[in-house]
């Protein structure tokens, strides 16, 4: 360790480790600063741009609940979706904007409009609820422009979790479609256990698909009449 004697020699030595170290130093004092008020002004942007996304997405909602109570502007709607897609990109809100977009879309009859929707929504990588919702309303979509076998391949490569019920509906319908009756009634009949064992319930509409797929045969019906008839004959 080097000493001095005197504040002459002090002041000397001070002077040569400014000279070789004092710029850098105050360069990186500078960095050090600059990069904790950076962040914390990063964290100030990224809380402002999360409530003002927030508050665009609650606006965005009135307007969808307006608009199913028939007295909102769908063009309104679809402007607070576009705006929200456009400056919040990077928020799940943006996601979810474009699924409102996809069912106006459906509800305009332009399913390549809604297909592009939801395929955008696919391409970002969502969270795993939101690409099964998306991945489910995305077959529905490509069955109905005519591509039944796309959609069966859609839904049959998701593991739908606690969609299991929608999605067996839905290869339920896409086999229907393709005229495979056996596979369309196994899908409902699976839907309609998933439902049970999940406690959600099944659609009455969901009964009425397996219903019409699965009458009762003729001698059955004879046979309940007749069945019916001597309950009738003994009780007089």
């Amino acid at each position: 360790m080097e000493t001095y004697q005197t504040e002459d020699e002090q002041l000397e030595a001070l002077k040569r480790w400014w000279q070789e170290n004092g710029r850098s130093t105050v360069i990186a004092i500078a960095l050090a600063l600059g990069a904790g008020f950076g962040w914390q002004g990063w964290q100030n942007y990224q809380q402002q741009q999360a409530t003002q996304a927030s508050l665009r997405y609650e606006m965005l909602m009135e307007a969808v609940r307006e608009t199913a109570q028939g007295g909102g502007d769908i063009t309104t709607l679809k402007t607070l979706a576009e705006g929200i897609k456009t400056d919040y990109s990077g928020s799940a809100y943006a996601d979810f904007a474009a699924l409102h977009l996809a069912r106006v879309a459906v509800h305009e009859e332009d399913l390549a409009q809604a297909e592009q929707e939801l395929r955008w929504v696919l391409g970002r990588n969502p969270a795993k609820e939101l690409k099964l919702l998306a991945e489910l309303r995305l077959a529905r979509v490509v069955a109905a422009r005519g591509n039944a076998a796309q959609a069966l391949a859609i839904l049959q490569a998701a593991e739908p979790g606690a969609y299991a019920a929608l999605y067996a509906e839905a290869e339920g319908d896409a086999a229907l479609q393709l005229g495979d009756k056996d596979s369309a009634v196994a899908a409902y009949e699976r839907a309609l256990n998933l439902a049970a064992a999940t406690d959600s319930g099944a659609s009455e509409v969901l009964r009425l698909k397996l219903e019409s797929l699965t009458p009762v045969a003729p001698r059955a019906l004879a046979s309940s009449d007749a069945t019916a008839e001597r309950g009738s004959s003994d009780g007089q």
